[in-house]
């Protein structure tokens, strides 16, 4: 039994920062029924796709849940969502919190009505400052919250990480806010309103190391880890390669300086304990580059692990499904669907009682409209008025 079997979550949000967050829910366990319009979310649309509509970005967030279509601009769609929303643990959004209203699903007309509801706005920035309401996406996210500023002070060029690092981190904060007001209702029972926002959420990931000397009034130093920052901090140029190496105590460069016939350098002032080191974390890594660099990988990686220096080759994306410990762990998830084929999935990355939750397909646009709404207590003729309205979706044959 997995820890969040018999809970029901009702997912508006849109693009990964919900979708997410609410897939992490539906990998514990969770009854996850993604609401979407007409058009379906953007991204069934973004990437390659055997299939039209499920498109690789939806795959990746968007597995283990049900789908139900309805337009939300009729009011008869409208009073079908209030009872899903009458049946459900959890609703949560990624909506522009302005938008609430007219659709009667701003938090205080829920609550108020559904007293049990655990209701999550997942917003661009918090509703108490003066950019509340703005929109917000992930590039925005980053360079507002100091990330792209970090990447022009290690590399000398503004730039964005090549990942969804905002999307992607915010849809982790949002699962664990969810069950913590989830928890917080099993001991008072009552729900509430949890505000997941994307400019606070990322300011804070960032600042854990990057606040630095600006933790101290007046700053002790400039805000910025060196060790992260210096542009020595990158897989090592080997003779044949590169390789991920990371000598980090001072016994790890002791042996390392003794390996490359310097051992004196582990007594140099600049290198002698993590303090110097930190301070002159550049000359450190640029001089330790010039040893790896005579070597190969395979001397490398075979001289780390004799030495018990964390060490490993540099992956591409494409050999992780073939990583021997992710093959041995059974991490990758394979499915077989009778329109499009195998299709792969990385698995859910924990484990309850020793055992990884499945994985199942994500839905087809309105796949789930007709059973849920019926589960939900909507007369079938009435199901039936509203597919031919078109206030609910089901697929087309």
């Amino acid at each position: 039994m997995l820890p969040l079997q018999g809970v029901k979550v009702l997912d508006l949000s849109s693009v990964v920062f919900g979708p997410l967050a609410s897939q992490t829910l539906a990998d514990y366990g969770a009854e996850v029924i993604k609401v979407e319009p007409p058009e379906g979310d953007s991204t069934r649309h973004t990437g390659p796709a055997a299939e039209p509509g499920m498109a690789a970005v939806f795959l990746g967030s968007n597995r283990s849940k049900k789908s139900v279509a309805l337009d939300l601009k009729q009011g008869a769609a409208r009073e079908a969502l209030m009872a899903l929303v009458a049946q459900a643990d959890v609703f949560m959004h990624s909506m522009r919190p302005q938008k609430l209203g007219g659709l009667g699903i701003d938090p205080q007309t829920l609550i108020e009505r559904f007293p049990r509801l655990v209701y999550a706005g997942l917003h661009g920035f918090s509703q108490h400052g003066p950019y509340a309401g703005r929109p917000a996406y992930d590039d925005v996210i980053q360079g507002m919250s100091g990330l792209a500023s970090l990447m022009q002070m290690q590399s000398g060029e503004a730039r964005y990480l090549p990942t969804i690092a905002a999307d992607k981190t915010c849809a982790l904060v949002a699962a664990q806010a969810i069950l913590a007001a989830l928890f917080r209702r099993e001991r008072t029972g009552r729900g509430g309103f949890v505000e997941i926002p994307m400019f606070e959420t990322m300011v804070s990931f960032n600042l854990v190391e990057h606040l630095y000397g600006n933790h101290f009034e007046p700053p002790l130093a400039e805000a910025g880890y060196p060790r992260v920052l210096t542009p020595w901090r990158r897989p090592w140029r080997t003779a044949d390669g590169h390789i991920c190496m990371m000598p980090y105590t001072s016994l790890h460069w002791r042996r390392f300086f003794a390996e490359v016939g310097e051992p004196a350098l582990a007594e140099d002032p600049r290198f002698v304990d993590i303090a110097a080191r930190t301070q002159h974390i550049g000359e450190l890594l640029a001089l330790a580059g010039g040893f790896v660099a005579r070597g190969s990988t395979a001397h490398w990686l075979a001289t780390c692990e004799r030495l018990e220096i964390p060490a490993a080759p540099v992956s591409r994306l494409e050999d992780l499904p073939r990583d021997p410990h992710l093959a041995a762990t059974g991490f990758f998830a394979e499915l077989d669907d009778p329109r499009m084929g195998r299709l792969r999935f990385p698995g859910v990355p924990v484990r309850f009682d020793g055992e990884r939750a499945p994985v199942r397909m994500p839905p087809r646009l309105g796949e789930h409209t007709r059973e849920s709404l019926v589960a939900a207590g909507v007369p079938g003729a009435h199901v039936d008025a509203l597919i031919a309205d078109g206030a609910a979706i089901v697929p087309s044959a």
